[in-house]
C-alpha cells in the first residue's frame, strides 16, 4: 500500500512533463444531461408498444374466451419469435380482458 501511495506522486510529475511538452492542458469532462440520456444504454430500453384492444363488442362470454385464446396464442407464437416487446403488450392486453370477465374496471398499479 506504501509504495502505490509513494508512486503516486511520480506519476503526477510524468503526466505534468508530458502535458507540458505536447501542450496539453487537462481540462475536466463536461456533458449535457441530454448527452447522458441518450447514451447507449439508455437507447436500450425503449418503451414497449401498446396493442389496441377491442371494445367492449363481447356480445357473449364465448366471444371473450375466443379473443383471449386468440391474443395468448398470437403473444406464444411473438414470444417464439423472439418479438418479447410484442409478447409483453399482448400479455398486458390479455391481463385487461380478464379483468374485465372479472368485472373489475382497472387493476392496482404493478398487476
Amino acid at each position: 500500500m506504501a509504495s502505490i501511495i509513494d508512486a503516486s506522486p511520480k506519476r503526477r510529475a510524468l503526466q505534468a512533463a508530458y502535458n507540458a511538452e505536447h501542450g496539453i492542458t487537462p481540462e475536466s469532462v463536461v456533458r449535457a444531461i441530454e448527452d447522458v440520456m441518450s447514451s447507449v444504454y439508455a437507447r436500450d430500453y425503449a418503451p414497449v408498444p401498446a396493442i389496441r384492444e377491442p371494445g367492449d363488442n363481447f356480445r357473449t362470454q364465448a366471444e371473450l374466451d375466443a379473443e383471449i385464446a386468440r391474443l395468448e396464442a398470437e403473444m406464444k407464437g411473438a414470444a417464439a419469435n423472439l418479438d418479447f416487446e410484442r409478447a409483453a403488450a399482448l400479455r398486458d392486453s390479455v391481463k385487461s380482458l380478464r379483468s374485465r370477465e372479472l368485472g373489475l374496471t382497472s387493476l392496482p398499479a404493478g398487476r
